[in-house]
């Protein structure tokens, strides 16, 4: 009888210890990124009343006599399944669709390492990107020209960056000639190293000889007029056309030449591309049909200094920042960590974990490579706890509990009717 009460209380504190597992995960159901908690039960050690026996003589065999002595907690797992994805249309917040964890860091020399699921970031005073206790979020770093590189620290989203201007280098020609015409005019717009833009005139003229028209420059002008370039060079070029009206492309090399003027270079050493051997996109667009004369160059590169306006997240995690010229620049990539055995992360509180010798060593990366989930901003993941399931789990527990009641119930009975025999 006194097995059975202690037994029952085993039971009773085992089912409690489930019921705030389940209780807890309720409370949870709404954080964002939060792992839902399963617990086991196993049985204790199991008291041998009669040992297994050996066949002998004419007798057979004989089983081990046992009595059980409760029940205890056999584990309580993190489970890492991922959570639903709740559409928020912030940019700061990101969902890893997949593997892997966010990297947060709250030690200057980033040592300290927390991971989280939790992609509910903001962006502090300093422009780094941090979550909501300010925790700094680690990524990739990118140079000066927008390159992802190899060293690694808090993104920074700078409000006051700028991108540098950059000068024209390729001018293409589109559009159509018509032979029925004698001569057409035709310009546009190319930028220096600083950034100034500068109308450039372009002139065609019909050939003497069938099929061909002769290009020669024009005025190079600012595009407020006020100042003018004429030390521009153009080598005056025979541009010749076939008979279905396409350009033959044999030898078409020419380059728009444009000193230094004012402290601002042009092109490359001066040289803007018209006409390049190795690229067909630079005259295969030009034609010599019966329709109106359309040609007209265009400036394919190029363009002037621009300010941060905006930024946003792309698959890859890296933070693309959109500047007020119409460019995109690389500010930094999102750092990704994964591990052999998840469920070996333990519970740091504010969504956060962290390694453990039975999680593995951290792997890092980057979202979309090597196993590790794609990047979903505007997102946020959800809780991965099932209310159908807890409720359920709910039940079960409060039975086992009211069933080990009774156990203790009945051994208590059955007790007072031993001390009951002497009257």
């Amino acid at each position: 009888m006194m097995r059975s009460m202690y037994s029952a209380v085993s039971g009773l504190r085992t089912h409690q210890t489930k019921m705030d597992v389940i209780g807890n995960n309720i409370a949870n159901v709404n954080t964002v990124g939060y792992k839902k908690g399963q617990m086991t039960f196993q049985e204790v050690f199991s008291q041998i009343v009669r040992g297994a026996g050996a066949a002998q003589g004419g007798k057979g065999g004989t089983n081990p006599q046992q009595i059980g002595l409760g029940v205890d907690a056999g584990s309580i797992n993190t489970i890492h399944t991922e959570g639903a994805s709740q559409r928020t249309d912030n940019p700061t917040d990101v969902m890893i669709d997949g593997e892997g964890f966010f990297v947060v860091t709250d030690d200057t020399n980033f040592e300290n390492r927390y991971y989280t699921r939790a992609g509910n970031f903001t962006v502090d005073g300093a422009g780094n990107l941090v979550t909501a206790d300010g925790y700094k979020v680690l990524g990739y770093r990118a140079n000066d020209n927008g390159e992802i590189t190899e060293t690694y620290g808090p993104i920074v989203i700078n409000r006051s960056e700028t991108i540098a201007a950059t000068p024209t280098k390729t001018i293409e020609l589109r559009g159509n000639l018509n032979p029925a015409n004698a001569k057409h005019t035709t310009d546009t717009i190319i930028k220096d190293s600083l950034g100034n833009s500068w109308v450039v005139e372009f002139e065609f003229e019909k050939g003497t000889e069938e099929n061909t028209w002769k290009m020669s420059l024009g005025n190079i002008k600012s595009q407020d007029g006020e100042l003018e370039i004429t030390n521009g060079e153009l080598a005056e070029t025979t541009i010749r056309f076939g008979e279905d009206g396409k350009i033959i492309a044999d030898d078409l090399d020419l380059k728009l030449n444009i000193p230094s003027q004012n402290g601002a270079s042009f092109g490359e050493d001066g040289d803007i591309t018209i006409f390049g051997k190795d690229n067909p996109d630079s005259y295969n667009k030009m034609t010599q049909y019966a329709n109106d004369t359309d040609l007209k160059p265009h400036a394919i590169d190029g363009n002037s200094s621009g300010k941060l306006t905006g930024f946003a997240i792309d698959p890859s995690g890296t933070v693309n920042g959109i500047f007020s010229n119409g460019e995109n620049k690389a500010l930094g990539q999102l750092m990704l960590a994964k591990f052999d055995n998840p469920m070996g992360l333990e519970k740091m509180g504010s969504n956060f974990f962290i390694n453990t010798r039975n999680s593995g060593e951290p792997q890092y990366g980057t979202a979309g490579t090597s196993g590790f989930g794609a990047a979903k901003s505007g997102n946020l993941e959800m809780s991965n706890v099932d209310l159908s399931m807890e409720f359920t789990e709910m039940i079960t527990t409060q039975r086992g509990f009211q069933a080990n009641s009774r156990i203790i119930t009945t051994s208590d009975e059955m007790l007072q009717e031993l001390v009951n025999l002497k009257r």
